[in-house]
């Protein structure tokens, strides 16, 4: 049905007033799981070195009574490092987009710093779970510190298909990927197997939303909760709990999904050269230029102490 001929109607109007809301729906996906749990430690150079050791193993020990003693030969210490890297990121606006009256924020250059922050935090979780190894950089070449997948090297055994490779476990190479197979409960649990057998004390899996599905499958009363809470059905696995230890489930959008990361919080740590800082470039025209710098490196303080299970089919 048509409207009454000559009726006035928006359509013809000229001179409607603009209806913008005064607020800017962000869809924010800033969860950095793992960067946020790490302890964060000071260091004092763009190369960072530590020592790790490991504890012979058991053997039979009984002696003659009033026999000499003979010192063991004993294992020298190994020296590893990784090298800091930046991440830096520019904003610039006009001097002009200074004074005009905006919608959803009074400042523009506040709001992008506060964005870019969030979006230098996401590259710097994304950089932990890579496959990259140590760079020292040049003049030409940025530095790169040696991610997750340069290091994990000892419990890393349930590999998939072709010829996988594992890297040195010192950051200097990185892990050769392998034909993949699916995600399943028992190559989980022997890969937690082997962490408390080589030492290690797991404390949280880090792993993709298509990995987490996968994992919401498994089986075992300690394992998943499966019921209903006020009317809500629960199905949760945050909670993980074997004869080999009990970990926290975590999801991360920048975790490769192919990588399942078995992770001890107490042997690993982020070193900062320089923590996230805003600072004011100099003015070179009718415009402002901030930078927001941070960089730091990832301490592997002994890699036996972690797992991978790699090699997992993503869809």
């Amino acid at each position: 049905m048509a409207a009454p001929v000559n009726t006035v109607k928006t359509y013809d109007l000229v001179g409607i007033k603009e209806e913008l809301a005064d607020v800017i729906y962000n869809v924010d996906p800033d969860d950095t799981p793992l960067f946020s749990s790490l302890p964060k430690t000071k260091v004092g150079n763009t190369f960072v070195e530590w020592q790790t050791d490991t504890l012979r193993s058991s053997q039979e020990n009984a002696h003659i009574e009033g026999d000499d003693s003979v010192a063991e030969a004993r294992t020298a210490t190994t020296r590893v490092g990784n090298y800091c890297q930046i991440f830096k990121n520019v904003v610039q606006t006009s001097d002009t987009e200074g004074v005009v009256k905006k919608a959803g924020r009074a400042e523009e250059m506040a709001y992008q710093l506060i964005k870019v922050g969030k979006e230098q935090r996401l590259d710097i979780e994304r950089a932990l779970f890579q496959n990259v190894a140590r760079s020292a950089g040049s003049a030409t070449t940025p530095r790169y510190f040696g991610a997750l997948g340069s290091w994990i090297a000892t419990n890393d055994t349930q590999v998939g298909g072709g010829s996988p490779a594992s890297p040195t476990g010192n950051g200097t190479d990185t892990r050769t990927d392998g034909t993949q197979t699916a995600f399943t409960q028992d190559r989980f649990t022997a890969t937690m197997q082997a962490v408390w057998e080589n030492g290690g004390k797991a404390s949280a899996v880090y792993l993709s939303p298509f990995q987490m599905n996968v994992a919401l499958g498994f089986t075992g009363n300690n394992n998943q909760r499966n019921e209903v809470k006020s009317g809500n059905i629960v199905k949760d696995i945050v909670v993980y709990k074997t004869p080999w230890g009990t970990v926290d489930f975590t999801v991360s959008r920048e975790c490769r999904s192919r990588d399942v990361w078995i992770l001890d919080h107490s042997m690993l740590k982020v070193g900062q050269l320089r923590p996230m800082k805003t600072v004011e470039l100099a003015k070179t025209g009718d415009n402002e230029k901030r930078q927001i710098t941070t960089e730091l490196t990832l301490i592997v303080n002994n890699e036996a102490a972690h797992g991978l299970v790699p090699d997992n089919t993503t869809s």
